[in-house]
């Protein structure tokens, strides 16, 4: 227990910081297909028997050391084309996940609160041009997005030729647009950004839900979309008359690459601890004295008096040690330096 406690001013001797630290995150198209087991059937991609989602590992899903990469859904707007067809499959599901995703990303609009639409640009407009009403939805999961994509880091690649070899023609999409100061906008769910390339738009991404929403029209040329026991289908025949995870299968055998840097946000309080020419001097160490004598001194006229500072305790108003800091090593105090160590708490 110290028997002095110097005061720390909160306007003069704490400061506040905020870290960033980004990881590369690389998803190639072996992981998400081919690589455990064989396609569609890997051992690493789980269906539900809701039929609503389908999510995707970097190992059999059943092991211990297996970890959630992301989930795959599609969907479409009530009021789009597709909306209604006959022979339809999970039609009533395919809406409410594009209901849902549209709530939580972009919230309502209008005075009867209807869900907004998904659009290629930073309006919100709803133009005729810019909606995307039949899209593939990616939510890439927590332990890897982190706190948040880094914005301009994303890139998707994706193969649009026939699905018996489809990486001979693919499209690469980036959000290169997109920086802390521009190039998105802020909905409910944070901030989105396009994805563009030499094809035009791909989707959007949202940065801190780490959701990606991808347009049918990547795939408007490629005619067997899916092909399967049940027949060769394109994107739009598919979303109708094909379940959801039927579609997240067909999405991942044309997933070649995807990547992106995520973010750590690293709050910092720093406090700058001063210990004056006559403060400190002395040790609470039991050991400092011998017989009532400051043990480091060899004779009485030495200068007195001396200590080796080594600990940094951080006490609240009631004298609770509520933080230690440890120095690297010992550094000497007397009467004739000061010091300002500073101590920094991550959180």
């Amino acid at each position: 227990m110290p028997i002095n406690y110097e005061v720390i001013n909160p306007n003069t001797d704490v400061a506040t910081t905020k870290t960033l630290l980004h990881e590369v995150i690389p998803l190639t198209g072996t992981i998400v297909s081919g690589t455990y087991g064989t396609f569609p059937n890997d051992d690493n991609i789980k269906n539900y028997s809701h039929g609503m989602f389908q999510s995707v590992y970097d190992y059999p899903y059943l092991s211990s050391s297996a970890n959630h990469i992301f989930d795959i859904s599609v969907g479409f707007d009530e009021s789009s084309p597709l909306s209604g067809s006959t022979n339809a499959v999970q039609e009533k599901k395919k809406i409410n996940m594009y209901n849902q995703f549209s709530q939580v990303m972009l919230g309502y609009t209008g005075s009867a609160n209807r869900v907004r639409l998904f659009e290629s640009d930073l309006q919100l407009d709803e133009s005729a041009a810019d909606v995307m009403k039949e899209v593939v939805f990616v939510n890439l999961s927590r332990l890897l997005t982190k706190d948040q994509i880094k914005k301009g880091s994303m890139s998707l690649t994706v193969g649009t030729a026939s699905w018996a070899a489809p990486f001979s023609g693919t499209k690469t999409f980036v959000d290169n647009e997109a920086t802390n100061n521009g190039g998105t906008l802020n909905t409910a769910a944070g901030d989105y950004g396009i994805l563009t390339g030499s094809d035009g738009v791909g989707g959007i991404v949202f940065y801190q839900a780490g959701v990606m929403v991808l347009t049918s029209s990547i795939w408007a040329g490629t005619t067997d979309f899916y092909s399967a026991s049940t027949g060769i289908r394109d994107f739009d025949n598919q979303l109708v008359s094909g379940s959801i995870s039927g579609s997240a299968d067909a999405l991942r055998h044309r997933l070649q690459n995807l990547q992106f840097n995520n973010t750590t946000e690293i709050n910092s309080s720093v406090y700058f601890c001063r210990a004056s020419h006559n403060k400190f001097n002395y040790s609470s160490n039991p050991t400092y004295l011998s017989s009532s004598a400051i043990r480091v001194k060899n004779q009485n006229r030495d200068n007195p008096p001396v200590s080796y500072i080594t600990t940094i305790g951080l006490y609240n108003s009631q004298n609770e040690l509520l933080a230690v800091a440890k120095l690297s090593e010992p550094l000497k105090k007397d009467p004739t330096n000061e010091l300002t160590l500073r101590v920094r708490l991550d959180y």
